[in-house]
């Protein structure tokens, strides 16, 4: 019985492994695309002329995605 216990444990504790290194992956990545974002928009606002123009289209696109 122990070993079909053991046989058992290593696929779930693998799954789970992958589970979290997916978690991690997404979320990092999430966060390093909304940093880039922020500093975009941060010294987007020495450039007047196109800046607006950018963060509209960056809301468009947001809200693209949101409606999805």
């Amino acid at each position: 019985m122990e070993g079909a216990a053991g046989q058992m444990l290593v696929p779930i504790l693998g799954i789970v492994a992958v589970a979290a290194v997916t978690f991690y992956t997404v979320s990092f990545m999430e966060m390093r695309d909304k940093s880039f974002e922020e500093l975009d928009e941060k010294y987007s606002d020495f450039d007047e002329s196109g800046g607006r123009q950018r963060r509209s289209r960056r809301r468009a696109e947001r809200d693209r995605k949101k409606s999805k």
